[in-house]
């Protein structure tokens, strides 16, 4: 009998990546086990995102692709996930793809689950609208905080969901249709898993959420982003904390006086501006105008003076002229803003602005607008990395690529140098040599905290002392 396998494929944002950990992690519960390929699997699920037309493009065209490995392989079991499944999605779906075997919402792994476990009966049919409204809080169970085999002793970055959903509802955001309202995790469900992945040698956390600056807002006492970011400092095993995405409305002086003080969290703060001219920001619903993103960046840098700051941009949003993008242009000219996460405007079904505006700013206009901004971003981003030169940065390796080692400065910059001992996790000390818009080369000068044990502790999870039986009836999959 030959072990079962399943291939995962992910595409979007750092949630899709925990949803897809959360769930491989699952799948190895009930014995699969994971393939880097879709050629080799027994279940091929694809993790979806629709934020922009491309992404769901080339989801289309991977769907498309594992249709033809079905029509090989009648056998092959296929599931959608994601965003592009969403909360409503699954009927319209259905017709679309009859070759997938499952559908499931973002974050919400039930479907697949009781699809593989034989479940469906009526008892499972009248329960599967409750279970498909379960937030990720309710629905990780502590097998979902195991990492997959073929990750453990190598991941060194690990993405933790606070708050999912969003209910702000920006006219151009396709999320509230897709992730649906707003909910924060709880705090200890939050810090039980942080330490199980540190327990499973991971070095750097980053928090999630939509809009991860609301973190506790819907819960009744006082505890928010700051209190959690000291709770999740604690842990002795982590050496990195950053978070995102936060939103300028609720960055409080309190969560970047933590993020100064604490020397665990990283000086990196993601603060979407998205437009710079105030009737665009109206037009987006983004409860802010251009002086008000200005002051916030002066007080995020007057408190927290040693930070890199990044945004997004949206290009050719509706009704968007010359002379309103010209305020954005102006604006990050101005700020000197250390990433700028650039997208042209592309129309979300059910969206305000797919609904009430018109896309009448053409592709064209979009791609010069577009090139502006990625040409100042380069201009500022060169010039602040060669300040870099001649210095020591402090580097957390992640990984080998093209026979470099690779890191990240506490300030997000990446890092390339040469080294010929295992560094997968190490914190080391390097000396810049050359630098670029994009990336910086150094030669390694000192090693302070060794990479990553090659076993894991797995002692102190509790899933390693229960049988896969462990949920009534269910047996490890075998072929």
């Amino acid at each position: 009998m030959s072990l079962k396998k399943y291939n995962i494929w992910t595409i979007g944002c750092q949630m899709n990546e925990a949803d897809s950990r959360h769930l491989g992690s699952q799948l190895e519960s009930l014995g699969y086990a994971m393939t880097e390929t879709a050629e080799e699997a027994d279940l091929v699920v694809l993790n979806t995102c629709v934020v922009r037309q491309q992404a769901e493009d080339r989801a289309v065209g991977r769907l498309q692709y594992v249709s033809e490995l079905k029509r090989r392989n009648p056998e092959l079991k296929i599931g959608l996930m994601g965003c592009m499944v969403g909360m409503r999605e699954e009927p319209r779906l259905r017709k679309q793809f009859p070759f997938v075997d499952v559908f499931m919402p973002p974050s919400d792994p039930a479907p697949l689950m009781d699809y593989l476990h034989g479940m469906r009966d009526e008892d499972t049919e009248a329960r599967m609208d409750e279970i498909r409204t379960k937030s990720v809080q309710s629905a990780i169970q502590d097998e979902d905080y195991i990492l997959p085999a073929l990750r453990r002793n190598n991941t060194v970055l690990a993405n933790v969901p606070i708050v999912l959903g969003c209910s702000h509802a920006c006219t151009f955001c396709i999320i509230p249709y897709r992730r649906g309202p707003e909910r924060s995790r709880k705090p200890q469900d939050i810090l039980d898993e942080i330490q199980k992945l540190t327990d499973q040698g991971v070095r750097e956390i980053m928090l999630l959420g939509q809009i991860v600056d609301r973190y506790g807002t819907d819960f009744d006492e006082d505890y928010g982003l700051a209190e959690l970011l000291r709770d999740v400092a604690q842990n002795e095993d982590l050496l990195r904390i950053r978070y995102l995405t936060g939103h300028p409305n609720y960055m409080t002086d309190r969560i970047i006086e933590v993020t100064r003080d604490l020397p665990k969290v990283m000086p990196h703060f993601e603060l979407p501006v998205q437009a710079g001219n105030d009737k665009v920001l109206e037009d987006m619903k983004r409860g802010y105008t251009n002086a008000d993103y200005r002051r916030l960046i002066e007080r995020v840098r007057r408190i927290c003076p040693d930070n890199t700051i990044n945004t997004d941009i949206i290009v050719g949003f509706p009704g968007e002229t010359e002379e309103e993008f010209m305020d954005t242009y102006h604006l990050l000219k101005d700020l000197e803003l250390d990433k700028i996460h650039l997208a042209k405007y592309s129309v979300r079904p059910k969206t305000i602005a797919a609904r009430k505006m018109a896309d009448d700013v053409t592709e064209d206009e979009k791609e010069r607008r577009r090139l502006m901004i990625d040409q100042l971003s380069e201009e500022i981003l060169g010039r602040k990395n060669q300040r870099w030169l001649d210095r020591e940065v402090e580097v957390l390796v992640e990984s080998r690529h093209k026979g470099k080692w690779r890191g990240r400065t506490p300030h997000n910059r990446l890092v390339f140098f040469d080294a010929d001992r295992e560094l997968t996790g190490a914190l080391v000390d390097v000396r810049i040599t050359a630098a670029s818009p994009y990336s910086m080369q150094g030669d390694l000068v000192d090693v302070k905290v060794g990479p990553i044990p090659r076993a894991p502790d797995l002692s102190r999870i509790p899933m390693f002392h229960r049988p896969l039986e462990r949920k009534a009836g269910l047996q490890p999959v075998a072929g």
